[in-house]
């Protein structure tokens, strides 16, 4: 049990600073979408090593590649490029409590989407405070920097990068069972980075000139901030349940929060912290309400 929590820790640690790492790419010019591309690379990179280590072939099966491209659009995709572009305008720490809403999210589109995953009242009342909880962040005017903020349009952006892991992750669980996990992780990224170099070269153009600085930092969230923590999750859950391996979701809006303050030196404004509190609560609730065991009929 012990190797669970450690690496449980390791792959919230990954997942929280990332967003901290991506605030100090941005400083040092790399533009949000070239910065996607460069992540998205170095990850593909990794991953194809992992899989010649596991002594993998190339993935087969329709299933396999359909799933593996939606999540390469809804879970690489989208969510990088919306988040690179929302920590210009918002600290990590703003946009890593967003991250805290992707269970009660997943679960309000799963209520429309997946037969036997209907939300109970508890679960709505989670949902709806959590929601509540982003309006207190988006409307507060704190976006956790000291100067630039705009907390509305990051966290627009930021809803936008959760919904669509959400929906993503919707779509991969009513194809569950029908493909190999690993398989789809090698589609998804490799489908994701495609998506991303696309849309790099139509606003950005080609890659130009980075810092050493840069690619240092690219390389940590190319490895331990996407890679690492995959591959710990996939781990994990071969040795507990999923709702245990999701204790994680509770871990990182909290690193996202603590390494902003100490790293970046950005502020825990009123508007942040009452946000997250709120947002918290709603997530509390949902989770309990999904933990809580059926009564026998």
């Amino acid at each position: 049990m012990r190797r669970v929590w450690l690496a449980m820790v390791v792959a919230s640690l990954g997942w929280g600073t990332a967003g901290v790492a991506t605030r100090v790419a941005l400083d040092e010019a790399v533009t949000p979408y070239r910065l996607a591309s460069y992540r998205s690379v170095l990850a593909v990179l990794a991953v194809i090593v992992f899989l010649m280590i596991r002594r993998r072939g190339l993935p087969r099966g329709g299933v396999v590649w359909r799933v593996g491209l939606v999540m390469g659009l809804s879970n690489l995709a989208v969510p990088f490029i919306f988040s690179n572009i929302a920590l210009q305008y918002a600290g990590a720490g703003f946009l890593g409590l967003m991250t805290a809403l992707i269970p009660v999210i997943t679960a309000g589109i799963a209520h429309f989407t997946l037969p036997g995953e209907r939300l109970s009242v508890v679960k709505m009342t989670g949902l709806l405070i959590g929601l509540l909880g982003v309006a207190v962040l988006l409307l507060s005017g704190d976006s956790g920097l000291t100067e630039g903020g705009r907390p509305l349009i990051a966290g627009l952006l930021g809803f936008g990068a959760v919904a669509s892991i959400s929906a993503g992750s919707i779509y991969a669980k009513h194809h569950a069972g029908s493909y190999e996990p690993l398989d789809v992780t090698g589609v998804h990224f490799g489908s994701g980075m495609v998506i991303i170099i696309v849309a790099t070269l139509g606003v950005e153009g080609g890659p130009v000139a980075e810092t050493a600085v840069a690619w240092s930092v690219l390389a940590y969230m190319a490895l331990a901030s996407t890679v690492l923590p995959m591959v710990l999750y996939y781990w994990m859950l071969r040795k507990i349940s999923a709702t245990y391996a999701s204790l994680a979701g509770y871990l990182i809006p909290i690193i996202a929060v603590t390494a902003g303050v100490l790293v970046l030196d950005e502020q825990l404004q009123p508007g942040i912290l009452l946000g997250g509190v709120v947002i918290f609560f709603g997530v509390l609730i949902a989770d309990r309400a999904e933990r809580r065991p059926a009564l026998p009929s």
